[in-house]
């Protein structure tokens, strides 16, 4: 009987750590359905407009641009990305905008999704779209745009926005890693996406999460550099680097000769083309 109890300790003493270590470790998801493009900042350049048109489904395609981000009381037609995809010659560009909770619940406000093939998040401050949107009927819109084979971007904030973990989501300032708004809208999720980061030298921001939530993924997209998210695979494309932290390094050159840092302080590089697993956290090589 002895015995028998002793085993029974074990299994659970075993089991218990193997549930921390998942935990702990866990892995990363994209969306089973439709595209994200997720932008650093800064520039968006002709070729890289053109793939996310592309991507979409051409320039023909209904498309819903959304700038809460950058804090207006209002906006018009041509505001940011709405003018910037006219001037390319879209013809099927709405503007969706609100503040207040109680209109995003509501179905009138959320016609436009309904047939969105493209949704667009501009920059600004992410937060703002935390208080209007999340946990809101235009919330659930997003994700039927993706279910029905569409595609969420956004810059900046507008792609900080789409990881599970909302870096920089303070109200106060946004050199505030873990603000008082931590939660995205997921879209990628145990993901944590920082922009701007090698531009305004960002790079070493994100451990400051990873310490306390080591089971995140962390991606550091630069300016005028995406990543474009099909199911659990990421590309790069764009000018710049994407920086990944998932406690292991990759180089094309190798790096048995290397003297890396311990892997709470190890970070890597991708570039155009290169691609990534989020659920295995390798690069695709």
């Amino acid at each position: 009987m002895k015995t028998y109890l002793i085993l029974l300790l074990l299994i659970n003493h075993t089991l218990t750590l193997c549930c921390q270590n998942a935990s702990t470790q866990g892995f990363s998801s994209g969306p089973a359905n439709g595209t994200l493009i997720i932008i650093g900042g800064g520039e968006i350049s002709e070729s890289l407009n053109k793939k996310i048109m592309e991507i979409s489904g051409g320039i023909q395609i209904p498309i819903v641009v959304i700038p809460t981000a950058d804090g207006r009381e209002n906006y018009d037609d041509n505001f940011g990305e709405a003018g910037m995809l006219r001037k390319m010659g879209a013809t099927n560009v709405t503007v969706l905008h609100t503040t207040d909770r109680n209109v995003a619940n509501t179905e009138e406000f959320v016609k436009p999704l309904l047939n969105a093939r493209l949704v667009w998040f501009s920059g600004g401050r992410q937060w703002r779209l935390v208080d209007a949107y999340k946990n809101t009927l235009t919330e659930k819109m997003l994700w039927k745009v993706l279910e029905n084979g569409g595609t969420i971007g956004g810059s900046s904030a507008g792609a900080t926005i789409q990881g599970s973990f909302l870096v920089r989501g303070d109200t106060k300032n946004n050199q505030v890693m873990m603000g008082d708004h931590q939660e995205g809208f997921g879209f990628l999720k145990n993901v944590a996406i920082d922009q701007h980061v090698l531009a305004r030298n960002r790079q070493f921001d994100m451990f400051e999460i990873l310490r306390i939530h080591p089971e995140l993924l962390g991606i550091g997209i630069d300016e005028s550099t995406a990543i474009i998210v099909k199911g659990d695979i990421f590309e790069v494309a764009g000018k710049s680097y994407v920086v990944v932290y998932d406690g292991k390094f990759w180089s094309r050159e190798g790096s048995e000769l290397k003297k890396l840092p311990e892997k709470e302080q190890i970070f890597y590089f991708l570039r155009e083309g290169d691609r990534y697993n989020l659920r295995e956290r390798t690069v695709i090589k």
